[in-house]
């Protein structure tokens, strides 16, 4: 019986929060122990040049993801580890893809949709300072999960749309030159698996409304203590539905401690009290993971080993793959 192959990244541009944690890291790496499936991980800085033009900061970001998902328990004997940039066989497949691609499926994208309807609303041209990197970004995606023909792709809900874009690029490829591509599949975590930031909004670097993963406990403190709360009393009950407070309880939770801080809230805890449990549940379990991250950081040529090793894996995969599609759409050696 074949093993699942099971692929998902993270975009090197900033620092990891817990947001990443809850929709992509944590179930990326749960689903990587298990033992039927083959795992597949990678930092995305390819995509991460869309948004931003800071070497420094992308190289820090760098840095900073594989440090993460090393100290939350990623095992690189059993899973692939890669920097997307040190496979070039998926810059190659991008373009094959790239050439398959209507435009029509792109104007779609909801991350263009979006930065479009921003400027109409600023009154500005349409497509100011969208980029073709933006434009596009669908279709590096479904290179990077095509290139291994992964069957099942982790990621939060904002990211289904590019896993069904996925399969209507790698289906229209088939169409053309023969079947090549498995068709993917969205794996979404829990519900509530898109994780509320400071502000309400989902956490996201864009809105800057982040609490760090691996930050001081003194930080992570400090970050939970912004939230944003309503004005109600302690002794007055709260609706955990419509709390932020509550959103993020509940993503590092049991179902048990869960329903006890619903019982909570019907009974009026203080936003002060609420806000310190949430600490403690989260500072208990990131304690370890953090202390591990600070040494991998402290140690950045022991991360560069562990990436070597896993692009030369990775690429020993990809390499008969696409020279196999670069056959299927004319590109042969002249005998």
């Amino acid at each position: 019986m074949s093993k699942e192959i099971v692929l998902t990244g993270i975009t090197t541009s900033g620092t990891p929060h817990l947001g990443n944690y809850v929709g992509a890291i944590r179930p990326a790496i749960e689903a990587s122990r298990q033992e039927n499936t083959d795992a597949y991980f990678f930092m995305a800085d390819y995509h991460a040049l869309i948004k931003c033009q800071d070497p420094a900061r992308v190289q820090q970001s760098r840095q900073e993801i594989a440090a993460t998902w090393l100290a939350c328990g990623l095992d690189t004997d059993k899973a692939t580890f890669y920097r997307q940039s040190d496979i070039p066989e998926i810059a190659e497949l991008n373009w094959l893809l790239t050439c398959v691609t209507s435009k029509g499926l792109m104007n779609r994208a909801h991350a263009y949709k979006g930065a479009v309807d921003a400027n109409l609303a600023d009154s500005q041209d349409p497509d100011f300072g969208i980029t073709m990197g933006l434009f596009c970004y669908p279709v590096l995606m479904a290179a990077d999960i095509l290139a291994f023909n992964a069957n099942k792709v982790p990621v939060g809900r904002d990211q289904i749309q590019h896993i069904e874009m996925a399969r209507d690029i790698a289906g229209r490829f088939n169409h053309l030159f023969g079947q090549h591509f498995t068709l993917p599949e969205a794996v979404v975590g829990e519900e509530g698996s898109i994780l509320k930031g400071l502000d309400g909004r989902k956490m996201s670097k864009s809105y800057n409304n982040t609490i760090p993963l691996f930050d001081t406990e003194k930080k992570l403190q400090k970050g939970i203590n912004k939230i944003k709360t309503n004005l109600l009393e302690p002794g007055e009950a709260k609706d955990p539905n419509d709390s932020t407070v509550f959103d993020i309880y509940k993503a590092f939770a049991t179902p048990e401690q869960t329903a006890e801080m619903r019982q909570k809230f019907a009974d009026g805890i203080a936003w002060g009290q609420a806000k310190k449990e949430l600490f403690e549940l989260i500072n208990g379990q990131l304690a370890e993971p953090r202390e591990k991250y600070l040494e991998l950081m402290a140690n950045p040529a022991q991360v560069e080993v562990i990436l070597q090793a896993g692009a030369e894996k990775a690429r020993a995969r990809v390499r008969g793959f696409i020279s196999d599609l670069r056959n299927a759409v004319g590109l042969v050696s002249f005998k």
